[in-house]
């Protein structure tokens, strides 16, 4: 892998063209949590503290983004479902990264947090009627993106976190 910051690649921006892709990405959204659960099983507090990458996030900080990265998107879906086109507030991933909660917190708490949130949100995903993957939210950064393109982001994103947790896992021999 040449650039560890995207063992799987960059994200290439396209939403499903399908039903089907649909149920793919949802299909990974469900499965993350338990894919996170089993790349971090079994690691000391020391190597949970070890950076991904020179430079990159630890383990235990890359543990505890993805609750808080995949509630704002669960959080921009319900909006974008309830209000028309709502401009959403982006959040500081970096500096959330250091805080205290995403430093210290034994791992055990966000991977049950991921593991509700997600099956709230795949619920709420396989509800959606087929007009709904058109719905929108303006991100004041990225302008206006729908939930089809959110879904396929968040699918990526999660499998990407896994693999720096397991691309990591593999170069150290652990």
């Amino acid at each position: 892998m040449s650039d560890l910051r995207y063992p799987i690649g960059k994200f290439n921006g396209q939403a499903p063209a399908n039903q089907a892709e649909r149920e793919r990405f949802i299909k990974d959204i469900e499965g993350m949590p338990a894919k996170l659960k089993a790349a971090t099983h079994g690691l000391s507090g020391k190597q949970l503290d070890t950076p991904y990458r020179d430079g990159g996030w630890t383990v235990r900080q890359v543990v505890h983004h993805l609750p808080d990265s995949h509630l704002n998107a669960y959080v921009r879906f319900k909006l974008a479902l309830t209000e028309n086109e709502p401009t959403i507030k982006p959040y500081s991933e970096d500096r959330w990264a250091e805080l205290a909660d995403g430093k210290l917190t034994p791992i055990e708490v966000s991977l049950n947090l991921l593991e509700s949130l997600h099956e709230r949100w795949v619920l709420l995903l396989r509800s959606l009627k087929p007009g709904d993957w058109n719905k929108t939210f303006r991100h004041p950064e990225l302008g206006v993106v729908t939930l089809d393109k959110t879904l396929a982001l968040y699918a990526w994103h999660g499998r990407h976190h896994v693999a720096h947790v397991t691309g990591l896992r593999e170069t150290m021999g652990w």
